[in-house]
């Protein structure tokens, strides 16, 4: 899932300008990636200034930000600039944060084969695996504020905060009950006191009405939960400002997602940024409801990322400024997937499915669809022959006594029935 992914984002990356840096090559890709047994043979490389779905973290000491972009994790002067990578490798390293004294991150990777938290000591580069989950999915982690611990989201369908010790462990279960809720998207009070979610109750179903997410809260003193919104447009990926007073999350309002700005305080809110990027509420949010944002140290920013760019939106005056950013990406690809079959050019080919088969009236004839178009053939030994000269998807024939029924799908345009008499074939 991963892979599919990192190669999505690669296509959305490639939309924008960039500079060819290289073509495959297995030159500097021939390094054995202990952890995965997929060995990289290609390598693709380009520098861009835009990314699809960057999840960041501001430093406590407001000079960085930390961010994710196409499996890869980068760090850059909060001012902007060229971008530094920090991890690399076949692994799809997402979700960054940092730790409350700066010297370590914490994030969600894959490359145990599982997503599951690992630390980066960012001095030394050590990297820690904190979990070693096989059956579910990490989600996201973040730090408690005394840098002991981490809260971390898991599951598959139903997802549930977990705690753990910074230096591993078996850790706890936070939320139990109940069975069907699902937690994700976890920002912790700058008290330690609330834990605070994207919460929904079961995974997701098609065709789902809103509202699908309320922001709740977990009291870590009491176990206590609580939801703190009731928005029609649902409320998701709720982040905190260092000094309590603030909370953004995001929400949809018609048809687009902007965010809200709420004081905790007073409890009023308002509109910080509208529009800003499509939400995940109908999916299963796999690298959450929004991208994680983050508020700079002093609370009178926030950073958050949408459109491909990243920006600071000032909290007294609404309003965003672009934070510009250049990415040298290079990215290590396993082997080509490539299969030699043969295909004859012939006049005639053996189908393997018909769709829709309905036989005539009299149980003489036979109409169905095959590579999306109509057939009509004597039943049961005719030699199946077309209807139409149409070059547009045919599909689901039906029969009257005199006339002779089907609809078609015209490529995403009106769909509408067409009618020929039994003498048309």
């Amino acid at each position: 899932m991963k892979m599919c992914l990192r190669l999505i984002a690669l296509a959305c990356c490639l939309v924008y300008t960039y500079s060819t840096k290289g073509q495959d090559s297995k030159d500097s890709t021939k390094l054995a990636t202990k952890e995965l047994p997929l060995e990289p043979e290609r390598k693709i490389s380009f520098t861009t200034d835009r990314g699809t779905w960057i999840s960041l973290d501001v430093s406590p000491d407001g000079k960085t930000i930390v961010f994710d972009l196409m499996g890869d994790i980068y760090s850059m002067p909060i001012a902007g600039g060229m971008a530094t990578r920090i991890t690399k490798g076949m692994q799809y390293d997402v979700h960054p944060r940092y730790s409350p004294d700066g010297k370590s991150i914490v994030f969600i990777s894959d490359k145990s084969g599982s997503d599951n938290i690992w630390t980066l000591n960012l001095l030394s580069k050590e990297e820690k695996q904190i979990t070693e989950e096989k059956k579910h999915n990490f989600f996201s982690a973040e730090w408690t504020p005394d840098g002991d611990y981490i809260i971390g989201v898991k599951g598959r369908r139903n997802i549930k905060p977990h705690i753990y010790h910074k230096d591993g462990g078996s850790g706890s279960q936070l939320v139990g009950e109940p069975e069907n809720i699902k937690l994700i998207d976890p920002a912790i009070s700058p008290n330690g006191k609330l834990v605070y979610f994207s919460q929904r109750r079961s995974a997701w179903n098609y065709n789902a009405q809103l509202p699908q997410y309320q922001i709740g809260t977990y009291d870590m003193e009491d176990g206590e939960m609580a939801v703190i919104t009731s928005k029609y447009g649902s409320a998701f990926t709720p982040t905190l400002s260092p000094d309590g007073k603030w909370l953004v999350y995001g929400t949809r309002y018609e048809t687009e997602t902007g965010l809200i700005l709420r004081d905790l305080e007073t409890g009023n809110e308002e509109w910080l940024a509208y529009p800003v990027q499509r939400d995940e509420q109908e999916s299963i949010a796999p690298l959450g409801v929004l991208p994680a944002m983050s508020f700079t140290p002093d609370s009178k920013q926030l950073i958050a990322s949408y459109g491909g760019k990243i920006y600071a939106i000032s909290i007294e005056e609404k309003s965003a400024k672009e934070i510009p950013f250049s990415v040298d990406v290079a990215l290590d690809m396993g082997p080509r997937l490539s299969f030699k079959y043969p295909i004859e050019d012939s006049k005639e080919a053996f189908a393997t499915q018909i769709r829709d088969a309905k036989p005539s009236p009299d149980g003489s004839k036979l109409a169905f669809t095959a590579l999306n178009r109509l057939y009509v053939m004597d039943f049961p030994n005719g030699t199946p022959r077309r209807v139409t000269e149409n070059d547009f998807i045919e599909a689901q024939p039906a029969w009257s006594p005199r006339w002779f029924y089907f609809g078609l799908y015209n490529m995403g345009k009106e769909c509408r029935p067409f009618i020929y008499c039994k003498s048309q074939w």
